[in-house]
């Protein structure tokens, strides 16, 4: 619903082989973690594993895994969450980020068993700071 403002431009930091970007919510109501069914972190070209991936909102961090039956955290418009995994990039260097979410609506049903399903991507070039 609002892709283009996924990333928070300025925010891609680097550490320990690490890097992480804040993202805000393509919805315009809140959602509990487990609504948030995936994410994808690339930079310059380089999808960070899949198994790295964390996402930290209100202060923890968690793996997809985690957030899927998580119902006890919620991710709020206001608030920026942090994808992170792991990529070396160089820092103060200029990279294309591009992050994909994966998020479930649980209030909109759209048949007898199935609620609705967005997918949202947004590419934004920034310069990478030492976190």
């Amino acid at each position: 619903m609002i892709p283009d403002r996924i990333i928070e431009q300025g925010t891609l930091k680097i550490e320990g082989g690490r890097a992480a970007v804040e993202v805000r919510i393509p919805w315009y109501r809140a959602l509990p973690g487990s609504c948030i069914a995936g994410a994808g972190l690339t930079v310059d070209g380089v999808a960070a594993p899949a198994d790295s991936l964390r996402w930290q909102m209100n202060g923890k961090e968690f793996t997809f895994e985690e957030l899927s039956t998580n119902t006890e955290e919620w991710w709020f418009p206001v608030d920026s969450a942090v994808l992170s995994g792991d990529l070396d990039l160089a820092v103060d260097a200029e990279h294309t980020v591009d992050v994909d979410l994966t998020l479930f609506i649980p209030y909109i049903v759209i048949s007898d068993s199935e609620v609705l399903h967005i997918e949202e991507h947004d590419r934004k070039t920034m310069k990478a700071v030492a976190a």
